[in-house]
């Protein structure tokens, strides 16, 4: 099904090359987990199945790459697109139509499929998916697991033979992973060969046949599953790798806090419809606040009006007997978004980081680089980086702007096992100092970084408390652990 022949990429303007002389077979209804650290080149090598390379991403390339005997390195986009569907880390990134009914047609419509078959087709997907009722919705309104179902649907209707899924869990909730396993779970049993690159890698056990591990450009081992599977905890950890077994969680001991900050008049809506819904709240001053919930919890509008994003909140906040406005909220705050791409701006990773910096942390941005990773990273463009490598940055920006409150949003998105624990004894380093949100459904992070738990559900809080041995009961309760 799939032939890739000595095939090496190295992106323009860069001075090494991401991938180095791939050789891989992958048969007619094969299910391939492509992991590794973050920046190893999983994304690249989807980027050549679907013909992303060298089509729309520019560089230098050898080697051949055939689909279903198709020269997928020499055909159009579009011919390509027959064979191969792609599902993307954010969703989207590859929307082109504002309603749900629109998106899934979309594909088809290009096709040139006569109405009728067209029609058929967004039924039978939605059908499929379990997802009749997101059909004629607003694709700006759904939830990030509504979203990852649609872009699902949109890919399913067009009746690819290859289905190219890259980081797809990187922002679902627990629920929203079971519902992508149901639909990879239906694909494989219709023969569809499927390759996914994931950090997370529990779900997969029962899905994938066959795993390629990625180091530096090259296929470091490829074996079954089931020979994967026996690899124990330490070596899984060596990897670079997350865990393959979710109950394997500690909870670290955590710095103690007593003094809080109140929260006053927490209501927000889109549209008459309400998103946010909390009269009062106390939170730990000096705390790192894990924020929890499904998807559509309202966990991204708490953080926007907390940090004074939306303009139309009136909401309050009040510590050290003084009370703060939206408007001062916004220089006391600094927001990681779920979505990094949009606050990326400068020529090169450490301007990057210096951009919004506090004077006096000058002489933290070596410690700071060094920590997470990047110092060798330094003088890249942050837009030719991975998604964990984005993400990184970014994080490394909010730190060193000085601010009183940090709130990330997803910051382990896309990040493998090894920056996820840098990334998390870092943000552990500031409990008692600053004051942190950690918008997640990463409960490795979780355990290793935070102090208390805040869990919303339909833009209320449903509980909040320190996270502690005696409450990981209601902790893993959550995540189903």
């Amino acid at each position: 099904m799939i032939e890739i022949q000595n095939a090496s990429f190295r992106y323009a303007n860069s001075d090494s090359g991401v991938l180095d002389e791939i050789t891989l077979h992958i048969k007619g209804g094969e299910c391939v987990l492509l992991c590794g650290k973050s920046g190893c080149g999983k994304t690249t090598f989807t980027r050549l199945i679907n013909g992303l390379i060298p089509h729309y991403y520019e560089g230098e390339m050898s080697g051949n790459v055939t689909v279903s005997g198709l020269d997928v390195t020499k055909t159009e986009l579009y011919e390509t697109a027959r064979l191969v569907g792609s599902v993307f880390q954010n969703p989207r990134s590859q929307f082109f139509c504002v309603d749900t009914t629109s998106e899934i047609a979309f594909g088809c419509e290009n096709l040139g499929l006569p109405v009728s078959e067209v029609e058929s087709r967004i039924q039978k997907s939605a059908n499929e998916l379990d997802m009749v009722e997101l059909l004629g919705r607003n694709i700006f309104k759904l939830s990030g697991g509504e979203k990852q179902k649609v872009a699902c649907a949109s890919v399913s209707a067009v009746q690819p033979e290859v289905f190219v899924l890259d980081e797809p869990t990187s922002n679902l909730d627990i629920d929203a992973i079971e519902d992508l396993k149901r639909t990879l779970l239906l694909w494989k049993s219709q023969g569809k060969t499927i390759i996914i690159a994931e950090h997370r890698l529990y779900w997969l056990k029962e899905i994938c046949d066959r795993v390629i591990y990625m180091d530096k450009g090259k296929i470091s081992f490829d074996i079954s599953m089931c020979d994967f599977t026996a690899f124990s905890d330490e070596k899984i950890r060596s990897l670079g790798l997350r865990t393959l077994c979710s109950d394997h969680l500690r909870i670290a001991a955590k710095i103690p806090v007593a003094e809080t900050m109140e929260l006053q008049n927490y209501h927000f809506s889109y549209q008459q419809k309400d998103a946010l819904c909390i009269d009062s709240l106390a939170l730990p001053v000096g705390g790192v606040i894990a924020v929890i919930g499904h998807n559509g919890a309202g966990k991204s509008t708490f953080s926007r009006c907390l940090c004074g994003l939306e303009k139309k909140f009136k909401g309050k906040v009040s510590f050290d007997g003084v009370q703060y406005t939206r408007k001062t909220m916004l220089k006391k705050c600094y927001m990681v978004m779920q979505d990094v791409n949009h606050q990326l701006f400068c020529e090169s990773v450490e301007d990057e980081v210096c951009l919004g910096m506090d004077e006096d942390n000058e002489k933290d941005v070596s410690g700071i680089l060094s920590g997470l990773g990047l110092a060798e990273l330094s003088e890249r463009h942050p837009m030719s980086l991975s998604g964990g490598q984005k993400q990184r940055v970014a994080i490394a920006s909010a730190i060193l702007a000085g601010k009183e409150i940090l709130i990330f949003d997803e910051p382990t998105s896309g990040l493998d096992f090894e920056h996820m624990e840098q990334t998390a004894r870092l943000l552990s380093s500031f409990a008692g100092r600053k004051t942190l949100f950690v918008i997640t459904h990463d409960p490795e992070l979780i355990v290793r970084c935070c102090t208390h738990i805040l869990h919303l559900e339909e833009g209320t809080v449903l509980e909040q408390y320190p996270l502690t041995n005696e409450n990981k009961a209601r902790f893993t309760g959550f995540f189903k652990v």
